[in-house]
């Protein structure tokens, strides 16, 4: 018996060699080839959508021609194939080590351009679709550095071939940015935290103006004022929301403020289970999004 066995590890062990040696002597697809046909190869693999390839690639165009022709063009297309795998870091690292090498280059824009995009909300599952994921209710830390980032970018390069997108998703990004301070000011609300709950409907109305979270907002602050019995601040924001709002929900007729308004949570699990006719979810204060907007 412990013959056999010895005999069994022997074999398992030179199997292991033999596979070893196998790897060792196994010949990568950029071995042997120029400057040229490396970043050949690497644009060639980016259309294929073979990342790791592209990636193979252009770390060994940067290895072994780190002063080439196609050194500073194989590094930008390597932080695409970084950003394309997924490898959100490697991307974020090339990108800052690009602008900080070659700060004057006529192609850092896109460097820049893919810092906000590195970092920008990717879009959820097709499950995540259909149950209607709210981002704003997300951690929304990546969103505000690519704001951030993209902010810098249309700063720096307002005539870039790429400002037209990042203006675009900047709108995006204020909007989720703004929708995620009305959530957190409807959990003040609910914990009858009211000061909080007007001190962050004031700052979307001090930072996020023309979004379609204002009139929420708004009324978040009237709600709150109203149980704080600040009279003043209370009149002055109800002004504000009848003259620019006037069909919001919570105002009656006499353009009085209905402090007993909120909307149903039909997001549950059980609200979408039985289309919103069940519902045992906290409702979530002040969301008048399919009235002004997406957000």
């Amino acid at each position: 018996m412990h013959v056999l066995i010895r005999r069994c590890l022997f074999g398992v062990f030179i199997l292991s060699i033999v596979a070893l040696a196998s790897c060792a002597n196994k010949k990568s697809n950029t071995d042997g080839l120029d400057e040229q046909r490396l970043y050949e190869s690497a644009q060639r693999a980016l259309k294929r959508a073979e990342y790791v390839g592209a990636i193979e690639a252009l770390q060994r165009l940067e290895a072994d021609y780190p002063f080439g022709k196609f050194a500073q063009p194989g590094q930008l297309s390597l932080i695409y194939a970084y950003f394309k795998s997924k490898d959100n870091a490697l991307a974020n690292a090339t990108a800052r080590r690009f602008i900080r090498l070659h700060p004057n280059h006529p192609d850092v824009d896109y460097a820049y351009y893919m810092l906000g995009l590195n970092v920008y909300p990717k879009p959820g599952s097709l499950f995540q679709s259909v149950l209607g994921t709210d981002l704003s209710k997300k951690d929304t830390n990546a969103a505000r550095t690519s704001f951030t980032n993209f902010s810098e970018f249309v700063n720096r390069f307002p005539k870039s071939e790429y400002a037209a997108d990042a203006i675009k998703r900047l709108e995006f990004l204020r909007n989720l940015l703004a929708r995620s301070e009305i959530n957190v000011a409807n959990y003040y609300l609910s914990r009858k935290a009211f000061l909080s709950a007007a001190n962050r409907g004031r700052f979307v109305v001090e930072n996020y103006q023309g979004t379609p979270s204002v009139p929420d907002a708004l009324a978040i602050m009237i709600q709150s004022y109203h149980s704080l019995n600040m009279q003043d601040l209370e009149k002055s924001s109800l002004e504000v929301l009848k003259l620019n709002y006037p069909d919001y929900p919570a105002l009656a007729d006499n353009e009085s403020f209905n402090y007993n308004y909120y909307v149903k949570d039909t997001r549950s699990l059980l609200g979408l289970t039985t289309f919103g006719l069940i519902d045992t979810s906290k409702p979530p204060g002040f969301d008048t999004r399919k009235k002004y907007g997406r957000f």
